[in-house]
């Protein structure tokens, strides 16, 4: 389990790094990266795409 300690480490080789400059813009793509996602997962899991797919699979069952 990663404690404080190390967090703290990894936040400053960060900024160490990449400078204090690009991590608001990281940041920012990581919260859009995550509101995509989320979009993808609701739209995917809804089931939607599922139902069409067996329906039409049934009805080809049905007429051979």
């Amino acid at each position: 389990m990663i404690g404080t300690n190390e967090l703290l480490i990894i936040a400053l080789v960060i900024l160490v790094l990449f400078g204090a400059s690009a991590i608001p813009k990281f940041a920012r793509s990581l919260g859009q990266a995550k509101k995509e996602f989320d979009k993808g997962a609701k739209e995917g899991f809804s089931g939607k795409d599922d139902d069409k797919k067996g329906e039409t699979s049934s009805e080809e069952n049905k007429k051979a």
